[in-house]
């Protein structure tokens, strides 16, 4: 996508490959706790394929606003999006798929990296708007 400088980024197709990586993860996880995994396990899953289905959306609104804004904050909104997607849904299912209960320590780390992928995107919100030519 072309800039004002005359520079390119593939940062926004990164950010939409990511969302439709996530999006179709979330889905098929989803899928999977609904019909194969009946007993806890299934409960868990279930929860880290809605969280990761929203982030999955979310990061589509990364990729419009690193289009839209010069603000770097929306790409550390990414970044943070996607380590929480790693650090919480990842632990999750992980303890479910291979017996590690011991993975999830790293959910709270994700949490953490969801709630401040938020913020900065608020920050992203709240940032001076790019005055168009």
């Amino acid at each position: 996508m072309a800039h004002g400088d005359g520079s390119t980024t593939a940062l926004p197709r990164v950010w939409l490959v990511l969302a439709g990586l996530n999006g179709a993860i979330a889905v098929a996880a989803g899928a999977m706790a609904a019909h194969v995994a009946q007993d806890a396990g299934g409960e868990t899953v279930a929860t880290a394929s809605r969280y990761q289905m929203w982030h999955a959306l979310a990061l589509l609104a990364v990729a419009w606003l690193s289009t839209t804004t010069r603000s770097k904050l929306a790409n550390i909104a990414g970044c943070l999006y996607v380590a929480g997607i790693v650090l919480f849904c990842g632990s999750l299912y992980l303890s479910v798929a291979a017996g590690w209960s011991g993975v999830t320590i790293a959910a709270p780390f994700g949490g953490v990296a969801f709630i401040l992928g938020w913020l900065v995107l608020l920050g992203t919100g709240l940032g001076r708007p790019r005055h168009q030519p």
